[in-house]
């Protein structure tokens, strides 16, 4: 698969992001590069691999984890306390994108 220059622009925009004509270059061949990597590991063969979903899975005794308990809940006003502004019982935040 071969990134455009298009491409770059299309997803900056989606980032909201303004790029120059040389980061769209820059990052067209970076990108590119990207996948490039990504197609050679394609090609190995992984077909003697065991799948693994949890590092730590088969190590139980030694495992970091700790076990999931239930605790007392933060609450609205205690979570709020220190809010910069706060309103109906929610956070305010300043709108961070416009179109």
């Amino acid at each position: 698969m071969k990134i455009t220059e298009e491409d770059v622009r299309y997803v900056s925009d989606l980032a909201n992001l303004q790029l120059t004509e040389d980061e769209v270059r820059k990052f067209t061949h970076d990108l590119d590069e990207v996948l490039t990597h990504v197609e050679a590991l394609n090609e190995l063969d992984i077909s003697n691999v065991e799948p693994m979903a949890q590092v730590l899975y088969e190590a139980d005794e030694t495992a970091t984890l700790r076990e999931d308990r239930e605790g007392p809940t933060l609450g609205t006003a205690i979570a709020l306390e220190n809010a910069a502004v706060s309103g109906l019982g929610y956070f305010k935040i300043p709108k961070v994108i416009e179109r």
